[in-house]
């Protein structure tokens, strides 16, 4: 299954660039749970990251924001 509500909570989420640490910390998950879930949107073409300094960034692609129902 692609998107259960752990994944589409987190997609939902990045209406702004995000990290994993805070996503994981306003979703109350683990930094390797969010980094899995990330991944799997990521290769479904759902969201894209960028470094930002020290961070990755994770933000929702065109597809990703029509999924979640969002611009």
């Amino acid at each position: 299954m692609l998107l259960g509500p752990t994944r589409a909570g987190l997609l939902a989420a990045l209406a702004q660039p995000a990290s994993t640490a805070q996503l994981a910390a306003r979703h109350f998950l683990s930094p390797a749970t969010v980094s899995y879930h990330l991944g799997v949107l990521h290769q479904a073409g759902l969201v894209v990251r960028a470094r930002s300094g020290r961070a990755v960034l994770y933000r929702r692609t065109p597809a990703g924001s029509r999924l979640s129902g969002s611009r």
